[in-house]
Protein backbone atom coordinates (compact mmCIF):
# COMPACT_ATOMS: atom_id res chain seq x y z
CA UNK A 1 0.00 0.00 0.00
CA UNK A 2 1.26 3.27 -0.47
CA UNK A 3 2.38 5.71 2.50
CA UNK A 4 4.21 8.69 2.83
CA UNK A 5 7.54 8.38 4.44
CA UNK A 6 10.92 9.80 5.27
CA UNK A 7 14.45 8.97 6.01
CA UNK A 8 14.89 10.65 9.47
CA UNK A 9 18.09 12.86 9.83
CA UNK A 10 18.04 12.93 6.05
CA UNK A 11 16.33 15.77 4.25
CA UNK A 12 15.11 15.47 1.07
CA UNK A 13 14.10 11.69 1.38
CA UNK A 14 9.99 12.55 1.90
CA UNK A 15 8.46 10.22 -0.65
CA UNK A 16 5.06 8.40 -1.43
CA UNK A 17 6.33 4.71 -1.45
CA UNK A 18 4.68 1.22 -1.10
CA UNK A 19 5.14 -0.56 2.30
CA UNK A 20 3.68 -4.06 3.91
CA UNK A 21 -0.08 -3.88 4.82
CA UNK A 22 -0.06 -3.08 8.52
CA UNK A 23 -0.23 -6.60 10.66
CA UNK A 24 -2.45 -7.33 13.67
CA UNK A 25 0.74 -6.65 15.72
CA UNK A 26 0.67 -2.68 15.03
CA UNK A 27 -3.14 -2.74 16.68
CA UNK A 28 -6.50 -4.47 16.96
CA UNK A 29 -7.92 -2.33 14.57
CA UNK A 30 -8.19 -2.02 11.19
CA UNK A 31 -8.56 1.48 9.93
CA UNK A 32 -9.05 3.01 6.55
CA UNK A 33 -6.70 6.10 6.53
CA UNK A 34 -9.11 9.36 5.39
CA UNK A 35 -7.01 12.44 6.06
CA UNK A 36 -3.92 13.15 7.53
CA UNK A 37 -2.99 16.87 8.71
CA UNK A 38 0.22 18.53 8.53
CA UNK A 39 1.65 20.48 11.22
CA UNK A 40 5.33 21.89 11.77
CA UNK A 41 6.78 18.86 13.57
CA UNK A 42 5.95 17.06 9.97
CA UNK A 43 8.59 19.88 8.20
CA UNK A 44 11.03 19.42 10.86
CA UNK A 45 11.24 16.01 10.24
CA UNK A 46 10.90 16.07 6.61
CA UNK A 47 13.81 18.45 6.57
CA UNK A 48 16.04 16.11 8.65
CA UNK A 49 15.94 17.70 12.02
CA UNK A 50 13.90 15.27 14.20
CA UNK A 51 12.61 12.21 13.83
CA UNK A 52 13.99 8.87 14.39
CA UNK A 53 12.56 5.61 12.56
CA UNK A 54 11.66 2.18 14.26
CA UNK A 55 14.08 0.42 15.53
CA UNK A 56 15.82 -1.74 12.91
CA UNK A 57 14.84 0.40 10.26
CA UNK A 58 15.74 3.78 8.60
CA UNK A 59 11.86 4.60 7.45
CA UNK A 60 9.39 6.06 9.27
CA UNK A 61 5.70 6.16 7.62
CA UNK A 62 4.93 9.98 8.53
CA UNK A 63 1.91 11.29 10.32
CA UNK A 64 0.25 12.13 13.71
CA UNK A 65 -2.46 14.33 12.95
CA UNK A 66 -5.01 10.98 11.74
CA UNK A 67 -8.49 10.51 10.42
CA UNK A 68 -9.67 7.21 9.84
CA UNK A 69 -12.66 4.76 9.33
CA UNK A 70 -13.02 2.01 11.03
CA UNK A 71 -12.81 -1.14 8.71
CA UNK A 72 -12.64 -4.23 11.38
CA UNK A 73 -12.90 -4.48 14.99
CA UNK A 74 -13.06 -7.13 17.32
CA UNK A 75 -15.92 -7.82 19.70
CA UNK A 76 -15.50 -6.22 23.15
CA UNK A 77 -13.37 -3.54 21.81
CA UNK A 78 -16.06 -0.66 21.86
CA UNK A 79 -15.79 -0.13 18.14
CA UNK A 80 -17.43 -1.33 14.85
CA UNK A 81 -17.00 -1.31 11.52
CA UNK A 82 -17.78 2.74 10.19
CA UNK A 83 -16.71 4.37 13.28
CA UNK A 84 -15.19 7.51 12.50
CA UNK A 85 -11.24 7.91 14.22
CA UNK A 86 -8.35 9.08 15.54
CA UNK A 87 -5.00 7.46 16.92
CA UNK A 88 -3.25 8.79 19.79
CA UNK A 89 -0.16 9.89 18.93
CA UNK A 90 2.56 8.84 22.05
CA UNK A 91 2.63 5.59 23.82
CA UNK A 92 4.14 5.24 27.71
CA UNK A 93 7.27 4.46 28.22
CA UNK A 94 7.93 0.86 28.74
CA UNK A 95 9.53 1.23 32.69
CA UNK A 96 6.61 2.92 32.94
CA UNK A 97 7.80 6.03 35.05
CA UNK A 98 5.63 7.41 37.70
CA UNK A 99 3.39 9.50 35.23
CA UNK A 100 2.97 6.98 32.32
CA UNK A 101 2.22 4.55 34.99
CA UNK A 102 -0.84 6.87 35.85
CA UNK A 103 -2.14 7.50 32.51
CA UNK A 104 -0.42 10.62 32.22
CA UNK A 105 1.66 9.83 29.45
CA UNK A 106 1.75 13.35 27.90
CA UNK A 107 3.74 14.20 31.09
CA UNK A 108 6.77 11.01 30.85
CA UNK A 109 9.75 11.85 33.12
CA UNK A 110 12.08 9.78 31.31
CA UNK A 111 11.87 10.59 27.53
CA UNK A 112 11.37 7.10 26.96
CA UNK A 113 8.05 7.39 25.36
CA UNK A 114 7.01 6.46 21.43
CA UNK A 115 5.33 8.41 19.48
CA UNK A 116 3.40 7.46 15.79
CA UNK A 117 4.74 9.60 13.10
CA UNK A 118 7.14 11.37 15.24
CA UNK A 119 9.70 8.80 17.61
CA UNK A 120 10.09 5.48 16.67
CA UNK A 121 6.41 4.44 15.31
CA UNK A 122 5.11 4.09 12.27
CA UNK A 123 2.75 7.18 11.81
CA UNK A 124 -0.58 7.34 10.28
CA UNK A 125 -0.20 8.77 6.64
CA UNK A 126 -0.91 5.33 4.83
CA UNK A 127 -3.78 3.97 3.11
CA UNK A 128 -4.54 1.69 5.91
CA UNK A 129 -3.49 1.95 9.06
CA UNK A 130 -4.18 -0.42 13.00
CA UNK A 131 -4.38 1.46 15.73
CA UNK A 132 -5.17 -0.28 19.31
CA UNK A 133 -8.35 0.13 20.54
CA UNK A 134 -6.95 1.45 24.23
CA UNK A 135 -5.51 4.07 21.90
CA UNK A 136 -7.87 4.96 19.64
CA UNK A 137 -10.79 8.01 19.95
CA UNK A 138 -14.40 7.85 18.41
CA UNK A 139 -15.62 11.01 16.22
CA UNK A 140 -19.05 12.30 15.45
CA UNK A 141 -20.05 11.39 12.63
CA UNK A 142 -20.28 14.80 11.42
CA UNK A 143 -16.83 15.43 11.37
CA UNK A 144 -15.94 13.35 8.83
CA UNK A 145 -14.42 16.35 7.07
CA UNK A 146 -12.77 18.60 9.98
CA UNK A 147 -11.87 15.13 12.31
CA UNK A 148 -8.24 15.90 10.99
CA UNK A 149 -8.13 18.24 13.27
CA UNK A 150 -8.27 16.34 16.51
CA UNK A 151 -4.79 15.93 17.61
CA UNK A 152 -3.89 20.01 17.46
CA UNK A 153 -6.91 20.02 19.24
CA UNK A 154 -6.18 17.50 22.36
CA UNK A 155 -3.07 20.16 22.26
CA UNK A 156 -5.03 22.98 23.09
CA UNK A 157 -7.32 20.66 25.64
CA UNK A 158 -4.34 19.83 27.52
CA UNK A 159 -3.65 23.20 27.09
CA UNK A 160 -6.67 24.69 28.95
CA UNK A 161 -6.95 21.96 31.51
CA UNK A 162 -2.91 22.87 32.82
CA UNK A 163 -4.48 26.77 32.84
CA UNK A 164 -8.08 25.37 35.07
CA UNK A 165 -5.68 23.01 37.19
CA UNK A 166 -2.97 25.82 38.20
CA UNK A 167 -5.56 28.33 38.45
CA UNK A 168 -7.95 26.54 41.17
CA UNK A 169 -4.79 26.48 43.34
CA UNK A 170 -6.60 29.78 44.42
CA UNK A 171 -9.92 31.45 43.32
CA UNK A 172 -10.05 31.67 39.31
CA UNK A 173 -12.80 33.18 37.64
CA UNK A 174 -10.95 34.43 34.46
CA UNK A 175 -12.47 37.29 31.79
CA UNK A 176 -10.47 37.84 29.19
CA UNK A 177 -8.04 36.01 27.03
CA UNK A 178 -5.65 36.87 24.74
CA UNK A 179 -4.15 34.23 22.33
CA UNK A 180 -1.20 34.73 20.48
CA UNK A 181 -0.80 33.40 16.55
CA UNK A 182 -3.88 32.18 14.28
CA UNK A 183 -2.78 28.98 13.27
CA UNK A 184 -4.21 25.89 13.72
CA UNK A 185 -3.12 26.13 17.94
CA UNK A 186 -3.91 29.37 18.32
CA UNK A 187 -7.47 28.98 16.43
CA UNK A 188 -8.29 26.11 17.94
CA UNK A 189 -7.22 27.06 21.25
CA UNK A 190 -9.47 30.25 20.55
CA UNK A 191 -12.42 28.06 20.04
CA UNK A 192 -12.15 26.65 23.56
CA UNK A 193 -11.60 29.85 25.25
CA UNK A 194 -15.12 30.99 23.08
CA UNK A 195 -16.67 27.95 24.31
CA UNK A 196 -15.87 28.58 27.99
CA UNK A 197 -18.04 31.82 27.40
CA UNK A 198 -14.87 34.13 27.79
CA UNK A 199 -13.75 37.56 26.14
CA UNK A 200 -11.28 36.03 23.61
CA UNK A 201 -8.60 38.70 22.04
CA UNK A 202 -6.61 36.74 18.93
CA UNK A 203 -3.36 38.65 18.02
CA UNK A 204 -1.76 37.66 14.86
CA UNK A 205 0.27 39.67 11.97
CA UNK A 206 -1.93 39.67 8.96
CA UNK A 207 -4.66 42.06 8.99
CA UNK A 208 -6.85 40.72 6.17
CA UNK A 209 -7.79 37.57 5.09
CA UNK A 210 -8.74 34.34 5.94
CA UNK A 211 -7.16 34.29 9.64
CA UNK A 212 -9.03 37.65 10.61
CA UNK A 213 -12.01 36.30 9.13
CA UNK A 214 -12.22 33.05 10.82
CA UNK A 215 -11.05 34.99 14.66
CA UNK A 216 -14.31 37.36 13.67
CA UNK A 217 -17.01 34.18 12.94
CA UNK A 218 -16.15 32.53 16.16
CA UNK A 219 -17.15 35.29 18.00
CA UNK A 220 -13.83 36.47 19.17
CA UNK A 221 -11.94 39.79 18.58
CA UNK A 222 -8.55 40.50 16.08
CA UNK A 223 -5.83 42.24 16.26
CA UNK A 224 -2.67 42.66 14.05
CA UNK A 225 -1.35 45.13 16.59
CA UNK A 226 1.99 44.77 18.59
CA UNK A 227 1.28 42.01 21.10
CA UNK A 228 2.79 44.26 23.46
CA UNK A 229 0.51 47.42 22.71
CA UNK A 230 -3.17 44.34 22.89
CA UNK A 231 -2.15 43.00 26.15
CA UNK A 232 -1.89 46.31 27.67
CA UNK A 233 -5.27 47.31 26.47
CA UNK A 234 -7.00 44.19 27.13
CA UNK A 235 -5.05 43.21 30.75
CA UNK A 236 -6.05 39.51 30.10
CA UNK A 237 -6.59 36.79 33.07
CA UNK A 238 -4.98 34.30 30.89
CA UNK A 239 -2.44 34.46 27.82
CA UNK A 240 -2.54 31.45 25.56
CA UNK A 241 1.20 31.69 23.51
CA UNK A 242 0.91 29.94 20.11
CA UNK A 243 3.51 30.85 17.84
CA UNK A 244 6.93 30.11 19.64
CA UNK A 245 8.56 33.54 18.51
CA UNK A 246 10.70 35.12 21.06
CA UNK A 247 9.62 38.68 20.39
CA UNK A 248 6.06 37.31 21.48
CA UNK A 249 6.67 35.47 23.80
CA UNK A 250 8.80 37.94 25.87
CA UNK A 251 6.25 40.59 26.59
CA UNK A 252 3.55 37.90 26.74
CA UNK A 253 5.00 36.65 29.99
CA UNK A 254 4.32 40.00 32.21
CA UNK A 255 1.53 40.92 30.00
CA UNK A 256 -1.10 39.48 32.19
CA UNK A 257 -3.14 40.84 35.15
CA UNK A 258 -2.58 39.73 38.43
CA UNK A 259 -2.88 36.02 39.32
CA UNK A 260 -2.37 35.67 35.30
CA UNK A 261 -2.12 32.92 33.87
CA UNK A 262 0.28 32.39 30.47
CA UNK A 263 0.89 28.90 29.08
CA UNK A 264 3.31 28.23 25.87
CA UNK A 265 2.34 26.09 23.37
CA UNK A 266 4.60 27.23 20.38
CA UNK A 267 8.09 25.74 20.23
CA UNK A 268 10.93 28.34 19.85
CA UNK A 269 13.82 27.92 17.48
CA UNK A 270 16.90 27.85 19.58
CA UNK A 271 19.85 30.21 18.91
CA UNK A 272 18.15 33.58 18.55
CA UNK A 273 19.12 36.20 21.42
CA UNK A 274 17.06 38.85 22.54
CA UNK A 275 17.10 41.35 25.77
CA UNK A 276 15.05 41.19 28.41
CA UNK A 277 14.61 43.19 31.55
CA UNK A 278 15.08 39.63 33.83
CA UNK A 279 14.67 41.28 37.30
CA UNK A 280 11.63 43.63 36.26
CA UNK A 281 10.02 40.23 34.50
CA UNK A 282 10.51 38.34 38.18
CA UNK A 283 9.05 41.26 40.02
CA UNK A 284 6.25 41.49 37.69
CA UNK A 285 5.38 37.54 38.43
CA UNK A 286 6.27 37.36 42.14
CA UNK A 287 4.33 40.12 43.09
CA UNK A 288 1.17 39.58 40.90
CA UNK A 289 1.50 36.01 41.88
CA UNK A 290 1.57 34.96 38.04
CA UNK A 291 2.15 31.76 36.80
CA UNK A 292 4.13 30.80 33.10
CA UNK A 293 4.02 27.12 32.36
CA UNK A 294 4.95 24.96 29.08
CA UNK A 295 2.17 22.90 27.33
CA UNK A 296 3.13 20.01 24.76
CA UNK A 297 1.32 16.84 24.07
CA UNK A 298 -2.02 15.17 25.35
CA UNK A 299 -2.49 12.01 27.39
CA UNK A 300 -6.11 10.05 26.76
CA UNK A 301 -8.51 12.23 28.66
CA UNK A 302 -7.32 15.30 26.37
CA UNK A 303 -8.00 12.97 23.79
CA UNK A 304 -11.67 12.47 24.64
CA UNK A 305 -12.10 16.47 25.65
CA UNK A 306 -10.80 17.07 22.06
CA UNK A 307 -13.60 15.33 20.40
CA UNK A 308 -16.38 16.63 22.38
CA UNK A 309 -15.29 20.26 21.60
CA UNK A 310 -15.24 19.38 18.26
CA UNK A 311 -18.38 17.69 18.55
CA UNK A 312 -19.90 20.99 20.18
CA UNK A 313 -18.58 23.41 17.38
CA UNK A 314 -19.96 24.92 14.68
CA UNK A 315 -18.66 22.19 11.38
CA UNK A 316 -18.30 25.11 8.96
CA UNK A 317 -16.37 27.15 10.89
CA UNK A 318 -14.07 24.05 11.35
CA UNK A 319 -13.99 22.91 8.17
CA UNK A 320 -12.89 26.63 6.96
CA UNK A 321 -9.70 26.14 8.86
CA UNK A 322 -8.76 23.12 6.44
CA UNK A 323 -7.64 25.79 3.40
CA UNK A 324 -5.71 23.39 1.29
CA UNK A 325 -6.10 19.51 0.76
CA UNK A 326 -3.60 17.73 -1.73
CA UNK A 327 -4.21 13.97 -2.39
CA UNK A 328 -2.15 10.83 -0.95
CA UNK A 329 0.04 10.69 -4.45
CA UNK A 330 1.00 14.61 -4.07
CA UNK A 331 1.96 14.77 -0.04
CA UNK A 332 5.13 16.57 -1.19
CA UNK A 333 3.16 19.69 -1.96
CA UNK A 334 1.26 19.62 1.87
CA UNK A 335 5.01 20.18 2.94
CA UNK A 336 5.31 23.36 1.13
CA UNK A 337 4.51 26.42 3.39
CA UNK A 338 2.18 29.01 1.80
CA UNK A 339 1.16 31.82 3.48
CA UNK A 340 -2.31 31.56 3.34
CA UNK A 341 -2.29 28.41 4.90
CA UNK A 342 -3.99 27.70 7.81
CA UNK A 343 -4.34 23.74 7.83
CA UNK A 344 -2.92 21.65 5.40
CA UNK A 345 -4.21 17.90 4.75
CA UNK A 346 -3.14 14.96 2.56
CA UNK A 347 -6.14 13.34 1.44
CA UNK A 348 -5.51 9.30 1.57
CA UNK A 349 -8.23 8.33 -0.39
CA UNK A 350 -6.97 9.60 -3.55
Amino acid sequence: MQAVTVRPGSAGTLEVTEVPEPGPELGDLLVQGLALGVCGTDREIADGDYGFAPAGRDLLVLGHESLGRVVEAPDGSGFAAGDLVAGVVRRPDPEPCGACARGQFDMCRNGRYTERGIKELDGYGSRTWRVESEYAVRLDPALERAGVLMEPTSVVAKAWDQIEKVGNRAWFEPRRVVVTGAGPIGLLAAMLGVQRGLDVHVVDLVSDGVKPQLVRDLGATYSSDPVADVLERVRPDVVVEATGASSVVLPSLGGTSAYGITCLTGVSTAGRSTSVDAGALNRDLVLENDVVIGSVNANLGHYAAAAAALAAADGEWLGRLITRTVPLERAAEAFDADEDDVKVVIDLTR
